[in-house]
């Protein structure tokens, strides 16, 4: 499975992200809709992490789908 496969099934998706990344809203995964660099961006945000760290937990979440 690539990235254009999950922006694809979006609305599929969006509960696993919801249960790996409890502190986003609803609105949140949302705004999503499908784009990594904003995942990214929300995940970094409301964790307070790196970019780089946010990267690589959406990696490793992806790995496990």
């Amino acid at each position: 499975m690539n990235w254009d496969q999950i922006a694809g099934r979006w609305k599929q998706v969006r509960g696993h992200v919801k249960r790996e990344w409890g502190r986003l809203t609803e609105d949140d995964v949302d705004r999503v809709d499908g784009q990594r660099e904003k995942l990214v961006g929300l995940i970094q945000e409301a964790y307070g992490i790196e970019r780089e760290e946010a990267d690589r937990q959406i990696r490793n979440w992806f790995s496990r789908l």
